[in-house]
């Protein structure tokens, strides 16, 4: 096995994270990546002269890459990034009459949160919360090695490695909105924890009660990159060319090709043929069904109808002086009408007239006094809004001039929330769905794979293998799903799949038959 090749198509994390799983097993890994950084979406986008994270801005799961680096025998994550632990998860505002002044913060500590919740809806609600948090516990406990952590996706091998009595208790018939109106008398409090659902691109009125288990992945842990997400893609693929991993970027693949049925080698766009014993995708499966890496490998995974995608977004890339209403790290202002939000975007196709708005402020430090004045100076601020995964479609929800009237309608919102933002056109990289779709062939402009929606959701997602052998997926569209250590453990699990199957293949091929003939 330590001769054999594995090609790896996409530097996101899930690929990173397989490349350093494989070499640090002694195989040789070529990594190819059509963009010129590596992380997919934990990409760096200009904002005038400064750079800054457009993607995920959110690191939780911290143990994910610890185990990654612990068994590729390199310390622990801290030795490849400085992390900050964040004290304030999310600052949040409602869009009302109490806008300017009316704001809630997320603490790591429980008991400062308590503080915060009685302050704003009561004691009752505090107690509440309480509850919710064990039940978020709970599910996250019965699923993290049940599910999560396992390659095995289907409802029959769920119930069998939990148990029917566990299972039940993980509420997978009931939706996420659902659930939160049994915990919280508050709607505010109910629209705050909902939004986890968008972390996964789903409405929570259609994806399941499981996800509260988010609030627990945070609950339990934030942190902050210094030099940003960015910096920790940077930092894994440094770390994969020190195992000897060949990293390419700038190298588009054209053709994933098969011989006698299984996949066999990589074709680039500048006419390069790289030969591999097994090819592991590390891109959105729909680009796989639609044919885009040849007509050869079209049939390895299902097709991914427009109805079921998931969230897209648009996003402004500012480096912008700010006044008011006092930013944290992370930001949410919510608009009036939050179940019209999803119906705008998920049944009417449109960008919502009422948005959520989510702000990350990546100069700000987490734990500011409240009432602490904007930098003296220009800052750097990811404002991304929900939208329609319809970028391929000839859609005028998505024209030129609905994109205005979105942040015309974006930016008053954080006036009437009292952020005033002064916008410089030259400071600005603006984000489309349009544009995702061409940055993640197949997407459409969905950022997170399928929807979870419904108890099904989650099973329909493919795992590592595919129905071609020699090829392997991983990233964000794969089980066991979308976020940053996700994908990770996506791509670990890809690695799992691929050393166990060259492993049984090489003890084939060493098999001493009966008169010294050898067989596979």
């Amino acid at each position: 096995m330590a001769e054999s090749h594995v090609v790896i198509v996409g530097a996101g994390v899930g690929g990173l994270a397989a490349a350093i799983d494989l070499a640090a097993q002694g195989l040789r890994v070529t990594v190819l990546e059509a963009a010129d950084q590596p992380g997919g979406k934990m990409r760096r986008v200009p904002a005038g002269a400064a750079q800054m994270d457009g993607g995920p801005t959110v690191f939780t799961m911290r143990w994910v890459f610890d185990e990654l680096l612990d068994r590729a025998g390199v310390g622990d994550l801290g030795d490849l990034v400085t992390l900050r632990p964040l004290q304030v998860l999310a600052r949040h505002a409602w869009d009302g009459p109490k806008a300017a002044t009316e704001r809630f913060d997320l603490f790591a500590d429980p008991a400062r949160t308590e503080a915060a919740i009685g302050a704003l809806s009561g004691r009752a609600e505090v107690e509440r919360f309480r509850d919710f948090r064990a039940e978020a516990e709970r599910i996250y406990l019965t699923l993290r090695d049940t599910f999560i952590r396992n390659s095995q996706t289907s409802m029959p091998g769920l119930v069998r490695r939990g148990g029917v009595g566990k299972m039940s208790r993980i509420q997978p018939f009931a939706t996420l909105w659902e659930a939160l109106g049994k915990h919280f008398h508050d709607p505010r409090l109910q629209q705050l924890f909902g939004r986890y659902a968008t972390y996964v691109g789903a409405s929570p009125f259609q994806s399941p009660a499981t996800l509260m288990l988010v609030a627990h992945v945070e609950l339990d842990g934030v942190w902050s990159v210094n030099g940003g997400m960015h910096a920790l893609a940077r930092a894994l693929a440094d770390l994969a060319e020190r195992l000897g991993v060949t990293l390419e970027l700038g190298q588009p693949v054209s053709t994933i090709e098969t011989k006698g049925g299984r996949a066999s080698a990589v074709k680039l766009e500048d006419g390069r043929r790289i030969a591999a014993d097994a090819v592991l995708f590390n891109g959105d499966v729909n680009a796989l069904a639609l044919g885009k890496l040849g007509g050869e490998v079209s049939r390895a995974v299902p097709v991914v109808p427009p109805a079921v995608r998931s969230l897209s977004a648009v996003t402004w890339c500012l480096n912008a002086r700010t006044d008011g209403f006092p930013l944290t790290r992370h930001t949410v202002f919510f608009g009036k009408d939050y179940p019209g939000e999803f119906r705008d975007i998920f049944k009417r196709r449109r960008l919502p007239a009422e948005p959520t708005v989510y702000i990350c402020a990546q100069d700000r430090l987490d734990d500011a006094d409240p009432d602490a004045p904007a930098p003296d100076g220009p800052e750097r601020l990811l404002c991304l809004v929900n939208a329609p995964a319809d970028g391929d479609i000839l859609s005028p929800a998505l024209d030129p001039s609905e994109i205005q009237a979105c942040q015309d309608r974006t930016f008053a919102l954080l006036q009437r929330c009292g952020l005033r933002v002064e916008l410089d056109p030259s400071s600005t990289t603006i984000t489309t769905p349009r544009d995702f779709a061409r940055l993640f062939p197949g997407t459409g402009g969905a950022l997170y794979g399928r929807a979870s929606h419904g108890w099904q959701a989650s099973f329909t997602r493919p795992g590592a293998r595919t129905r071609i052998p020699g090829l392997y997926l991983a990233g964000g569209s794969v089980h066991p799903g979308p976020g940053v250590p996700m994908a990770a453990l996506s791509g670990r699990q890809a690695a799992t799949s691929i050393l166990k199957d060259l492993t049984s293949a090489s003890r084939s091929r060493r098999v001493a038959m009966p008169g010294g003939t050898s067989t596979g």
